[in-house]
């Protein structure tokens, strides 16, 4: 398992990009499947940078870990934030009337849509939020 640890700023997403592709390469995962990957990295990321911390700039700690039968990878977000679990709101209405008149919340849809797994715990102040993607 490898381990990033970064400023929680949106300006740290290239770092953490970048180290989750290169452990996808590695594995010599499809370019498609790398790409629904860096997107909900990138959802949830965001999410963490802009939300986690009130005033001031916390740490997020990324886990990217590459399983074998079947072959998928594990990528974990942490965070010292308010405590917060996305997967508790409602889905989001995506009909054509609601997205128009919507202003976000279609994020947590598109990663939960896209990933073959996500979960959230709350553990020794911190949130842990879990993606799985079979490659």
């Amino acid at each position: 398992m490898k381990t990033l640890t970064v400023p929680a700023q949106p300006e740290q997403i290239e770092v953490v990009q970048e180290f989750i592709s290169q452990e996808l390469e590695k594995a010599g995962c499809d370019r498609k499947i790398q790409m629904q990957i860096e997107v909900a990295v990138e959802e949830i990321f965001v999410n963490i940078a802009h939300y986690a911390y009130d005033t001031h700039v916390g740490e997020a700690t990324i886990r990217c870990e590459i399983l074998e039968n079947p072959l998928r990878t594990v990528i974990q977000f942490m965070d010292h934030g308010v405590p917060f679990d996305p997967l508790q709101k409602e889905d989001a209405d995506t009909s054509p009337e609601a997205l128009q008149a919507r202003e976000g919340g279609l994020g947590i849809l598109m990663v939960k849509k896209m990933m073959d797994g996500v979960s959230y715990s709350y553990e020794d102040g911190k949130n842990i939020l879990t993606i799985n993607k079979n490659l």
